[in-house]
Parts: structure tokens; sequence; C-alpha cells
């Protein structure tokens, strides 16, 4: 935290057994709303994951009442810091899964291997390692790792797709894949594991935690960060950048270049929409 940036930004996620949704759902929103804590929440049967923003103090008893629930100790967090919220609103869901794959998988019981930030070099610098960037193709756009193979997909659901395509067990013996904050990942090495392919590696706490562990002179990153909320991206530091808008049609992160192409109408389309047309 800083003056310039004293808003707390956390990500969360966990992937567990939860039958109390709709009894949890009305007592989280309320506590949000007392608290000044703005963002969206995702409940579902097979867990939480969220994003919100509020004043540190707040954060703290907000991210203390939900890994209080017993379902949700030890519940992945990652902070980083904004000059105000970054929401506008309370969204508290009921959601049928966290994130869809678009597959039958069970992150529950079988993912890939964590690897902690300060491991994370070392591996993707073996020559042996495919490494596979699990994110949309407009956050590939903005900044990605050294050697990161952009599966230019649309949406997390078309990954299955590409990766059936693409990658083999009998061939590629070593998977390496990364994501913003870690839960997108749980569900792609489950569904990779579930394909036949043993040696399936991800990234402990995704693009965030590494940020955050790993000093900018020895990082293996290109470009910043894209994030779902109205910083668009961060840095290496985990400080707003104002590099990037979002397209509010497509979501594709734009630099200043990109906003001046012909094709771009601020609030309705950009280039990248252009050429998907």
């Amino acid at each position: 935290m800083s003056a310039e940036n004293p808003y707390e930004v956390v990500a969360f996620y966990k992937f567990t057994s939860f039958d109390r949704v709709e009894q949890f759902l009305p007592e989280l929103k309320q506590f949000m709303l007392d608290h000044d804590v703005l963002g969206t929440v995702l409940l579902s049967e097979e867990g939480v994951n969220g994003t919100i923003s509020g004043r540190p103090d707040n954060m703290k008893t907000i991210i203390g009442f939900i890994s209080e629930q017993p379902e949700f100790n030890e519940m992945i967090s990652k902070s980083s810091w904004a000059p105000a919220h970054v929401f506008n609103r309370v969204r508290v869901k009921h959601k049928p899964e966290l994130i869809s794959i678009g597959a039958d998988v069970d992150p529950i019981n079988g993912v890939g291997t964590y690897v902690e930030p300060e491991d994370w070099n070392a591996l993707i610098s073996d020559p042996d390692v495919v490494l596979i960037d699990t994110r949309n193709d407009y956050e590939f756009h903005a900044g990605t790792f050294e050697g990161a193979i952009d599966p230019d997909i649309k949406r997390f659901r078309d990954l299955p797709a590409y990766l059936d395509e693409h990658l083999d067990p009998a061939k590629h013996k070593k998977v390496a894949m990364f994501c913003t904050g870690g839960i997108r990942c749980e569900k792609s090495t489950a569904y990779l594991k579930a394909k036949g392919f043993d040696e399936v590696f991800h990234l402990k706490g995704g693009i965030l935690q590494y940020f955050e562990d790993i000093d900018t002179q020895d990082s293996k990153w290109n470009g910043e960060c894209y994030v779902f909320d109205e910083r668009v991206t961060v840095d290496q530091q985990l400080a707003p950048s104002p590099t990037y808008h979002a397209c509010e049609n497509c979501g594709h992160a734009l630099t200043t270049k990109s906003r001046c192409h012909p094709a771009y109408r601020p609030g309705k389309a950009c280039a990248f929409c252009a050429e998907n047309n």
C-alpha cells in the first residue's frame, strides 16, 4: 500500500465441496455492503472465487470472515493495490461452476504439481517444457512469460480444443501452465492429467504471486498483466498501469497506438473486434 494506492484489491479462490451456498450467499453480500467492499464473489458447490476491493482494514475483515468458514480454510488469496475502488458494485452469485473449462474435470482431487514462483524460472527455461498461457488472447497481448505459447482463445472454454489438437502425452512429456491468479490452472492441469499427461505443472498463486515474489531484474515476464477490473493492467510492482485501456466490446487491452486505429470507436469497437467480424 502507498499514499497513491490506498485501496487493496484481493483475488481469492478455493476448490472444495460446499453445500451451504444458499445460506452463505446473503450473509456474505450483506457483510460486504456493511464494510464498503465492492466486487464479485462466485459461490458454487465446488467452492469460492472472487475479486474484491476496499480499504485494508475492511478487506482483512471480509477475507477473515470468508476464511472462517470451515470449507474455505487455507483459501488462496493475492493482494494488489489501487488508488480507489476498482469495482462499482457488490455481486455475490451462485454459479454451477466457479470457472468453466467446458469439460468434466475434478480440480478438487486431481490437479498438476504446484511450482513456487522462485522455482518457476528454472522450470520454464527447461527446453523440454512446453509452456502454455491458459488465458484469453487479449490477456496474452498485454504481457506473458518468455517462450509462452498463445492458444489464441477467446474464452477459457476454448482451451481444451487447443490442447487436444496440439499436445500429445506421448510427445510432450512436461507441460507447464499459468494464469493470472491460479484458478484457471486448477482446471486446465486437471484436464491434462485426465488425458494421460504425467508431468503437468502450474505456477502457484499465478502471475500476481510471481510479481510479488520475484524481483523485476530476475523476471522472465514481458509486458503487463491484464486484470478484470477498472485498472485493466498492472505492472510487475502490482501497481495500476496507464499503458492500457480495455475495449468495452471485446475486452482486449488497447495501447494508445491501437486506440488511434481507424476501426477504434470508443465504447463500441476496436481493431481486434474488426479482425474477428
